[in-house]
């Protein structure tokens, strides 16, 4: 199309058509603007996709915890390691870890936890708002999150986060001793050490929820442009002019990136320090077995998830540094079966169409980036969700929305600003 306009008037172009790219949209289009999406691949198909689904407020002790730097260095030398990091030839990385060492205190880990409890509760509400209000066919359930635990050590070290969560969030969980967890579901097996229940939590098929929200979204006018490279940005006098890009040129008054793991590669465009790093994760879906858990859940001990879905359940797992790697090694996909087996009382068939692969958009506090840069007066970042994009999707698109219109906020939205870093 050679620099000619794929749209010559739109109000809010945004860039990333992941869940929070999508999220934007929602606000913004329902505030009246008019809003074009551009992807550099397709609707929802990269994080957004393959994820467990969950929806969980429960989940607000941010990576930077104290212990997480021996884990860090013990996972050099154990490839089969849930949580590992994988040398690189970039000082950036290295420098991103020490900032994120850094963190890993007691102090550190409840000032997070106190910006990260406040968006999530704000977004889990966001949540039961959109499915009240608008036909979004997600799966969406509302039956918690399970974690289980196979030793007694591992449930008693959980017993102090529970406690934690309660008196200084109150963020309460149901305990369920062996007996309990049995009677509460029997694809459990009767010699784990007990469980605790966040019932607040939810879960959405992240797949479906992109697909329904699209069309959603598409009906209410948002253009959306799909296999569409960002090659450069025009910029003059402190704005953002239009985006080129291999599709041509797009003209907007506001631009929002939603760009996740690839954010960094903005920054000198953007003129801003963006330290997001990809942390890969896994996943496998296979069809729904008859007899197997019914409500989300999570191994802790084995950091890994499982989600059933209407007809299927997902597998999830893995934190991995290791850059844009997009290899699937069937050891980790044998690792998310092996780490189910000393849980359920059925075996899992290990038949599968195909393994999936993503990468979850790091910053090095654990705080997502929301809000305006400060050399370019009309863009917003939207981005760097670290594990909760999918739960962090609604409360970031209102926020956004908030911030363009000049409104007060919902919340404070200090603790995410992209100029602190």
């Amino acid at each position: 199309m050679d620099g000619s306009n794929l749209f010559k008037s739109t109000d809010i172009a945004i860039v990333g058509a992941g869940i929070i790219g999508l999220a934007c949209a929602h606000y913004l289009v329902e505030e009246g603007y008019s809003v074009t999406i551009i992807d550099q691949g397709k609707i929802g198909a990269a994080c957004s996709y393959g994820n467990c689904g969950y929806i969980c407020p429960s989940h607000l002790l941010p990576l930077t915890e104290p212990g997480m730097v021996w884990t860090g260095i013990k996972s050099l030398f154990n490839p089969k390691s849930a949580f590992r990091i994988k040398p690189q030839l970039r000082p950036s990385f290295y420098f991103w870890l020490l900032q994120f060492a850094r963190r890993c205190n007691h102090g550190d880990m409840i000032k997070a936890a106190k910006s990260l409890n406040q968006i999530l509760e704000f977004s889990r509400q966001e949540y039961s708002n959109l499915f009240s209000n608008y036909p979004i066919d997600a799966q969406w359930k509302e039956t918690g999150l399970l974690y289980v635990f196979q030793t007694k050590r591992g449930l008693n070290e959980f017993r102090h986060t529970d406690r934690l969560l309660t008196d200084e969030f109150n963020h309460s969980a149901q305990f369920l001793t062996t007996e309990d967890l049995i009677e509460f579901d029997s694809s459990y097996k009767k010699d784990l050490a007990g469980a605790f229940l966040y019932k607040d939590d939810a879960s959405v098929k992240p797949d479906a929820m992109t697909a329904s929200w699209t069309q959603l979204l598409q009906q209410k006018g948002v253009k959306f442009i799909e296999h569409c490279r960002l090659d450069s940005i025009n910029k003059s006098n402190g704005r953002v002019r239009l985006l080129k890009t291999s599709l041509g040129s797009i003209n907007a008054e506001q631009f929002v990136f939603a760009t996740g793991a690839w954010s960094r590669g903005l920054s000198k465009e953007l003129e801003i320090s963006l330290p997001v790093e990809p942390a890969k994760g896994y996943s496998v879906t296979i069809p729904r077995p008859e007899h197997c858990p019914s409500v989300p859940v999570l191994f802790p001990e084995h950091r890994v998830g499982l989600t059933p879905f209407d007809n299927h359940l997902r597998l999830g797992s893995m934190m991995e540094f290791s850059g844009f790697n997009t290899k699937i090694p069937k050891h980790r996909v044998k690792q998310l079966f092996n780490a189910s087996k000393p849980y359920l009382n059925v075996s899992i068939q290990e038949s599968y169409d195909e393994p999936w692969t993503g990468w979850r958009p790091m910053t090095w506090d654990s705080l997502p980036i929301i809000g305006r840069t400060s050399k370019l007066d009309n863009v917003l970042l939207a981005t760097g969700h670290n594990m909760l994009g999918m739960t962090l999707a609604p409360a970031t698109g209102k926020l956004i929305a908030q911030l363009i219109q000049g409104k007060e906020t919902s919340i404070d939205v200090k603790p995410y600003r992209p100029t602190r870093f």
